[in-house]
């Protein structure tokens, strides 16, 4: 059974710039500080207003196919993570492909909320080592149209982008994707989220909510037994990995995780300070950020861990293919 492992990434942030400047202005308080220190968020992009979700990850989608050098023909399936469709239905999905021009390729959204492009990158991988041919994987996130304003920490957070990469089967003990846990904590479901559109409530105001705190050391201690518990299952200690490309929603968990590791900071990477925070397509983007930054070398070992609602955990392992 082939291995199958990323041969090309992409990502696209819509041109509309939204400084920490505006937000001041906005607010009458100073709030850029906050954001700078504890949330490295210099600014953010937000779609323009004939702007979709599809439209996002179809130039996410070309800039990864074209690292590939493959052309949207060449794809047996498109899978977008999303939990901010154009529609409640049809699929995202099913949108991309026709505008991409993929025709011969199946889609299907997933929704796993910010560790949606993980758990997608898992399901492309299996479709790869089935023998599917092709896939590509795409986060899309169009989060302004769901934000309520008055909600001042929330609002200043949250933006829009797009991150897609293209799978293809490798060689025999060339480098790929070895490993991969999904976890839910199904009891934070009505912590965050939309919860108005669908059956539940089809007819409320669509605007993110955030009802109930999470334990301030949520994300730290997940990521941190994530990383552990890949390194424990691949034979390796923590040190020996590469890189490590967390979901981009607080600089401060990131610092924290990597130092409870005895990790440097060097190891990650970063582009919330220029994007804000793209949930489903940050992981995405800050990989295909990494690749422009030359920083990714052919046998890497590579982490990805993301956190959502749900609450919804996704951690990965693979080898990196090809030198950027």
């Amino acid at each position: 059974m082939a291995r199958a492992q990323i041969i090309g990434t992409g990502l696209y942030a819509p041109p509309r710039v939204v400084t920490n400047a505006y937000f001041n202005e906005y607010y009458g308080e100073d709030v850029d500080s906050f954001l700078r220190t504890q949330r490295n968020i210099r600014e953010r992009r937000y779609a323009e207003d004939g702007q979709t979700t599809s439209d996002l990850v179809v130039e996410a989608a070309r800039a990864a196919l074209a690292e590939a050098g493959m052309t949207p023909q060449d794809l047996a399936l498109l899978i977008v993570a999303t939990d901010t469709p154009d529609y409640l239905s049809p699929a995202t999905a099913t949108v991309v492909q026709h505008k991409l021009g993929a025709r011969r390729a199946g889609t299907f959204d997933v929704n796993a909320a910010c560790a949606g492009f993980v758990t997608a990158l898992e399901i492309g991988r299996r479709f790869v080592e089935g023998g599917s041919g092709p896939v590509l994987v795409a986060g899309g996130y169009l989060m302004s149209r769901f934000l309520d304003f008055s909600q001042r920490n929330v609002a200043t957070l949250f933006a829009d982008g797009a991150g897609a990469v293209v799978l293809a089967p490798a060689d025999d003990e060339e480098p790929g994707i070895l490993l991969t846990r999904l976890e839910a904590e199904g009891q934070y479901y009505d912590y965050m989220g939309i919860y108005a559109g669908g059956a539940c409530s089809p007819n409320g105001p669509q605007v993110l909510a955030f009802r109930k705190k999470f334990p301030k050391t949520y994300n730290v201690e997940h990521w941190t037994r994530l990383v552990r518990w890949l390194s424990k299952e691949l034979g390796v200690q923590p040190e020996a990995v590469d890189h490590l490309f967390f979901t981009q929603i607080n600089v401060l968990s990131i610092r924290e995780t990597l130092a409870a590791l005895g990790l440097p900071e060097s190891r990650t990477h970063y582009v919330m300070d220029r994007y804000g925070y793209t949930g489903s397509a940050c992981i995405p983007m800050v990989l295909a950020d990494a690749v422009r930054a030359h920083r990714l070398r052919r046998g890497d070992l590579v982490y990805l861990i993301a956190s959502g609602g749900g609450a919804a955990l996704a951690a990965m392992a693979l080898r990196w293919a090809y030198d950027t």
